[in-house]
């Protein structure tokens, strides 16, 4: 199977992620006309940021499927759409468990907010708009399938090409990952980063991304579960 090389590779990546923002922006404008004064006045809008999920990370894939293509490859094998072992997928939800709960008390003793303000201000706005189902797809699907193509799929087979680049890769990829996450401070960033070594190593060690696709989903479902209790019981 033909990979591409670690430059192009990179260069695939970040042209997929514009391609899919560009896009996004440009369709919800052209949509949706004061869209763009809008997402300046409210950033964490619910409904637009539903939206724009749905629009961008379609993108995001087949941008990656071309890449993908390109190279002659099929992608079911280089982005590792395999299913795992039921017992390296038990293990998998295990660890998930045992992050989000070790997050969660770093975060309780340290003071910070469990859910932050693009979370809470995003789940509002499109409960009153009635997105609340449309905005969970979007966030726990889409969002999910896209990063996770992107990144543990894409980017983890152009770089992990030996076993001395696993670490190295996983690393740089959770770093990417994280830092594309403006919305959130730098604990969240942080948070994200450490949730990233975790999908990372599941990917290396499962050699599936349909594994680290369910425990983003999950992750993203815990997240929006913590929300809604925090908006319901303790706002």
């Amino acid at each position: 199977m033909k990979i591409w090389g670690y430059w192009a590779t990179f260069g695939w990546a970040v042209l997929a992620f514009l391609v899919s923002q560009f896009v996004a922006l440009a369709a919800l404008v052209l949509w949706r006309p004061g869209a763009l004064n809008l997402l300046l006045e409210t950033p964490y809008d619910g409904v637009l940021i539903t939206q724009f999920l749905l629009i961008a990370n379609p993108v995001m894939i087949g941008v990656v499927a071309l890449a993908v293509r390109l190279a002659h490859a099929g992608l079911r094998d280089y982005l590792a759409l395999e299913l795992p072992p039921a017992h390296i997928v038990a293990t998998g939800l295990l660890g998930l468990v045992a992050l989000i709960a070790a997050s969660d008390v770093v975060l309780a003793l340290s003071g910070q907010q469990l859910v932050t303000t693009f979370q809470s201000q995003s789940y509002q706005t499109a409960l009153a708009a009635g997105w609340l189902p449309t905005m969970l797809i979007a966030a726990v699907i889409f969002a999910s399938a896209g990063e996770e193509i992107l990144f543990r799929g894409f980017l983890f087979r152009g770089w992990a090409r030996s076993p001395r680049s696993v670490w190295p890769a996983i690393v740089a990829i959770s770093l990417l990952w994280a830092l594309m996450h403006v919305q959130y401070d730098w604990t969240g960033i942080v948070q994200i980063f450490v949730a990233g070594l975790f999908l990372g190593w599941m990917r290396w060690w499962s050699a599936s991304t349909l594994l680290t696709f369910l425990l983003h989903a999950l992750f993203n479902l815990e997240a929006t579960m913590e929300t809604v209790v925090q908006a319901r019981f303790f706002s």
